[in-house]
C-alpha cells in the first residue's frame, strides 16, 4: 500500500471513529430518558437511529481494528528498535 493512501485511509477510519463514537452516544440506552432526547423519540427517523444503537458497536469495532492494523503497516510501532 503507498504511504500517502495508507495515510489518507487512516485519517478517513479516524474520523468513521469519531462519527460511530458520537452516534453511540447519542443513542445510547440512557439517553432515552433525559428531557430532550425522550421528546426525539417521537419522531421515526430519531426513533429508528435510537433503534440500530447495538449496530454501531460493531462499526466501531470495525473501524476500530481497521484503523490500527493500517497505522501500525504504514507508520510501524514507534516503541520498538
Amino acid at each position: 500500500m503507498n504511504a500517502l493512501l495508507g495515510l489518507r485511509v487512516v485519517f478517513a477510519l479516524g474520523i468513521v471513529n469519531f462519527l460511530t463514537l458520537s452516534a453511540l452516544f447519542l443513542s445510547c440506552r440512557c439517553m432515552g430518558s433525559r428531557k430532550p432526547f425522550s421528546k426525539m423519540l417521537h419522531f421515526k427517523p430519531f426513533a429508528r437511529f435510537y433503534k440500530s444503537h447495538c449496530y454501531y458497536w460493531y462499526i466501531l469495532f470495525g473501524s476500530v481494528v481497521a484503523h490500527l492494523t493500517i497505522a501500525i503497516k504504514v507508520l510501524g510501532i514507534p516503541f520498538g528498535t
